[in-house]
C-alpha cells in the first residue's frame, strides 16, 4: 500500500525535525570557563563507533549526555531509572566485559563518581577497559540546584571536597589527565582511546553551569 500524500504530516514531521536539531546544537551561550559538555558530547556522538555503549549514574551532567548524545543502535544506552548515583562505572566495566569489543565509556558526575571510585580496581582485575569521563563542578548539582531555585544563597552540604582524580585513577593502573578547556578534550579523548586498558578523564567544568541553558548567578 503506497505511503498517504498528507501535507499536513509533512509540515508537521518537518517542523518537528527542525525543532529537534534545534535542541540537541551545541548552545551559543555556554559556559563562562572550563570545558564545555555540550561540545563533548557532540564530539561522542560524531567520533565514537555506533555500538558504543554509554553508562552514566544519576545528576545534572546527565542532562548534557541525555541531550547532545545521540544513540545510533539498540541496546547502547545504560542508565538508571531510579535516580541511583554510582551506577555508571559499574554499569560501564559490565558491559565492558561482556561486550570487550565495543567501546565503553562512563559519564559520571564528581560526587557519582565518588560511589564506587574502586570498580576501577575490577576493571584493571578483569581487563575490562572502560573510558570514564568525570565531570567536576565540585558540588552535588541536582541538590544545588533545588537549593538555589528555593532557597537561593543558602547552600548546605552540597559542596565537595574532590580528589585528585587523574592520581586516584593511576593508582589503580588506569591512564588518566585532567583536561581543563574544551579544546583540549579531542587530542585527549584520542590518548584515552589509544591506551590498552582503562582511562580516565577528569573534565573541569563552570560549576555555575548548573544545566545547558541555568547558570546559579547571571
Amino acid at each position: 500500500m503506497p505511503p498517504v500524500e498528507s501535507s499536513r504530516w509533512r509540515d508537521w514531521t518537518e517542523a518537528a525535525r527542525r525543532e529537534y536539531e534545534a535542541f540537541v546544537a551545541v548552545p551559543a551561550n555556554g559556559p563562562r570557563q572550563g570545558v564545555d559538555m555540550a561540545v563533548v558530547m557532540r564530539h561522542l556522538s560524531t567520533h565514537s563507533p555506533a555500538d558504543a555503549v554509554i553508562a552514566n549514574g544519576a545528576g545534572n551532567f546527565t542532562v548534557w549526555v541525555h541531550r547532545f548524545f545521540t544513540y545510533k543502535a539498540p541496546r547502547t544506552e545504560l542508565a538508571p531509572t531510579s535516580g541511583a548515583m554510582g551506577y555508571g562505572l559499574p554499569a560501564a566495566v559490565a558491559a565492558a566485559l561482556r561486550h570487550p569489543d565495543q567501546l565503553t565509556i562512563c559519564v559520571a558526575g564528581d560526587g557519582d563518581f565518588l560511589m564506587y571510585p574502586q570498580e576501577l580496581a575490577t576493571a584493571a582485575q578483569y581487563g575490562a577497559r572502560v573510558l570514564v569521563l568525570i565531570v567536576n563542578n565540585g558540588m552535588y548539582g541536582t541538590i544545588r540546584m533545588h537549593q538555589e531555585r528555593r532557597f537561593p544563597g543558602r547552600v548546605s552540604g552540597t559542596e565537595l571536597a574532590t580528589p585528585d582524580f587523574v592520581a586516584l585513577a593511576r593508582s589503580f593502573g588506569a591512564y588518566a589527565e585532567r583536561v581543563e578547556t574544551t579544546e583540549a578534550f579531542g587530542p585527549a579523548f584520542e590518548r584515552a582511546l589509544a591506551v590498552m586498558g582503562s582511562a580516565v578523564l577528569e573534565l573541569r567544568v563552570d560549576p555555575n553551569q548548573i544545566t545547558p541553558e541555568r547558570r546559579i548567578q547571571a
